[in-house]
């Protein structure tokens, strides 16, 4: 039961947050994060293109990441898995790259600059990793990377969980906007290492016994 509640929660959230960036159609330019923003860098063709990259393809990455986790999905259509993964890697390689550039504006200067960028990097090297595993066969390696390049996917989600409270704590939206530059996936990683690492005690106990 514990394990199934915590699953739906786990697509809910990929699925809602999934679907985030559509707000900014209905958003002036100085609500929500934007409105920490300067007038000049809203102006900035070249970063607006890339803010929007960056949380459009973000949200394709979310909506069809969860899915490859699911057994039910890959059961009932092999085809739909690979199709959504084949869409969930081009959108997270876009949105890294475009996130790994507006890191370098993020709102609180350095310390949330380094957490965004050093994100950005990882998402973009485990997806990739990824991709490159499943494309020469090594099925085992590619699952594993997939649960640490879904890890940073799923920062959208822990970021926008963390942050209200964050601020709370603080008293201040710059301060709690540093901690979670890194607090939104530094855990999630963490998290993804645990289930590779019981993953791989599975694996290892099902040999020991078959062989």
């Amino acid at each position: 039961m514990f394990r199934k509640t915590g699953w739906i929660l786990f697509a809910s959230l990929s699925i809602l947050i999934g679907f985030y960036p559509v707000l900014y159609l209905f958003m002036d330019s100085g609500s929500g994060l934007l409105g920490s923003k300067s007038r000049e860098l809203l102006a900035d063709v070249i970063w607006n293109l890339a803010f929007y990259c960056h949380i459009i393809f973000g949200g394709i990455a979310l909506l069809t990441g969860w899915s490859q986790f699911s057994k039910k999905v890959r059961a009932w259509n092999i085809r739909l898995h690979r199709t959504l993964g084949k869409i969930y890697v081009t959108a997270v390689l876009i949105s890294a790259l475009a996130g790994i550039y507006i890191g370098g504006f993020a709102t609180g200067g350095l310390i949330s600059a380094a957490g965004f960028i050093s994100l950005g990097v990882i998402w973009f090297g485990t997806t990739l990793a990824a991709y490159r595993y499943i494309r020469s066969g090594n099925l085992p390696a590619h699952q594993r990377m997939m649960y640490f390049s879904f890890a940073a996917t799923f920062a959208a989600v822990t970021l926008r969980l963390y942050l209200p409270f964050l601020t709370m704590l603080a008293g201040a939206f710059i301060p709690a906007y540093r901690i979670v530059a890194w607090l939104c996936w530094v855990p999630n990683l963490l998290v993804a290492a645990v289930l590779v690492n019981r993953l791989d005690k599975k694996e290892h106990a099902s040999r020991k016994m078959t062989g």
